[in-house]
């Protein structure tokens, strides 16, 4: 912990504890009043430095200590030159331990040992003029204080720097703990609307089956007829043979709806095998930059080579890629701008696995999307049953993995990835829950039925 921040944890509370210091040193400035106005000046130095000392702490976290606690020791050393008429038997020299115990909450025990030092040694310093001058014999006894007087600077200071020491130590402890909650709350978060979005996505499955089963059937009807008026009116009435090509071609449409209905609810069976993940992902840019030849887009890539391969789904995964670039490249339009792509090693909830990000520089999604995103039938774009991201996440659930959407603050949007490089036992032996198993068994139906 730094000077600057055990400053900023105590400004608060300690204030009072600067008020009562001024308010004795004040005590010192009245008591035993002599002629010359030194004493006062100095103590009024005192009392200044030790208000401003932690807003030059703060602006100087290393420096600011040393510079408080030099001052401290210079007035100290004044105090005492002006409190007798030799400056070592001044009745002031306690004043001593307030740069000592101030090293002491600032600095670690070496410090606070090498501050009290300086300060013995500036506080002994006044035995210079004694044995040079001769002035006064010094006395077994004087040198018996003497060595008391330092052995307790060396007291309070090391008495001090210890309990400083373990509150740091506590306060250090208590900021760890509280990030750590902060973290793990957040991770709860993320599970819980994963928790959600994965109910949804369950009951609006079932729903999608649903509605496939009971769309499919009468479109093949209408289709057959459809089929049927075309053969019989294509000699006679031309108009009505045309008009019947375009119900079918429209049912033909809704068939391929029907179809994405019934990928969304159908539970998926994964064929895992360790892949690298790097070509799946070209072949996706590739299939991509085909869709849309003519995308003024630029494509970065950025793949960590120490990057682990994954129990993937070739196929899926390949999809779960194309889909997002897909999505990148129409989001940034006719203006064009930069797809970047990256995977990295990475561990998530005590998991390792790599990180995939696909962050483009389009225009972003908005505040009011971002919670619904991978919701079923949400979409951003004019044409489109929104139904992409929500297979996207579908898949990457079924590996075990995560997908989240974020904002990066140069615009743009970044869907993050990430995949496990061991596969969860306790996940491919769960039983699907109650409304996906429906929602499959409704799916197969509406499958067999059409």
């Amino acid at each position: 912990m730094t000077p600057v921040s055990i400053f900023a944890e105590s400004k608060r509370s300690f204030r009072w504890l600067d008020l009562l210091l001024l308010l004795f040193l004040a005590g010192l400035a009245i008591a035993d009043p002599i002629d010359e106005p030194h004493k006062q000046i100095i103590l009024l130095a005192i009392a200044i430095s030790q208000w401003l000392e932690g807003r030059l702490v703060a602006w100087q976290p290393l420096r600011g200590a040393a510079y408080s606690v030099l001052l401290k020791i210079l007035l100290a050393t004044l105090l005492l030159d002006h409190t007798g008429t030799i400056g070592i038997e001044s009745s002031y020299y306690p004043i001593y331990y307030l740069p000592v115990v101030t090293a002491a909450v600032y600095f670690g025990p070496v410090g606070t040992l090498l501050w009290t030092t300086l300060a013995s040694a500036a506080y002994c310093s006044y035995l210079f003029p004694v044995l040079v001058l001769q002035e006064y014999e010094l006395t077994r006894n004087g040198l018996t204080e003497l060595a008391l007087r330092v052995l307790f600077f060396y007291l309070a200071g090391l008495v001090v720097n210890r309990f400083s020491v373990e509150r740091r130590r506590q306060t250090e402890q208590y900021r760890r703990l509280a990030t750590e909650l902060a973290e793990t709350n957040l991770q709860l978060e993320q599970a819980q609307a994963d928790a959600r979005r994965s109910e949804r996505l369950a009951a609006l499955g079932q729903l999608s089956a649903g509605l496939a089963h009971e769309i499919r059937n009468p479109l093949g009807i209408i289709k057959g007829s459809a089929e049927m008026l075309t053969r019989k009116l294509a000699s006679t009435d031309p108009l009505s043979s045309e008009l019947a090509g375009y119900i079918s071609g429209e049912v033909n449409r809704l068939n391929g709806l029907v179809a994405r209905f019934l990928d969304f609810a159908r539970p998926l069976h994964l064929e895992r095998r360790e892949e690298d993940v790097a070509p799946i992902i070209e072949r996706a840019l590739k299939s991509a930059r085909e869709q849309h030849p003519g995308a003024p887009v630029r494509i970065e890539r950025d793949f960590a080579p120490d990057s682990p391969r994954l129990p993937l789904d070739e196929a899926m995964a390949e999809r779960v890629f194309l889909n997002l670039a897909l999505n990148a490249i129409e989001a940034m339009g006719d203006a064009g701008g930069t797809l970047r792509v990256s995977i990295r090693p990475a561990v998530a909830e005590g998991r390792s696995g790599a990180e995939i990000e696909f962050r483009d520089s389009g225009p972003g999604v908005s505040e009011t999307m971002r919670e619904q995103i991978f919701n079923p039938f949400v979409t951003t774009k004019q044409t489109g049953v929104g139904l992409g991201l929500s297979i996207v996440s579908k898949i990457v659930d079924e590996h075990g993995g995560t997908i989240r959407l974020e904002t990066p603050a140069e615009g743009g949007a970044c869907f993050r990835l990430f995949f496990p490089a061991e596969e969860r036992a306790a996940r491919t032996a769960e039983p699907h829950p109650p409304a996906v198993d429906e929602a499959a068994r409704l799916g197969e139906q509406a499958r067999t039925a059409g």
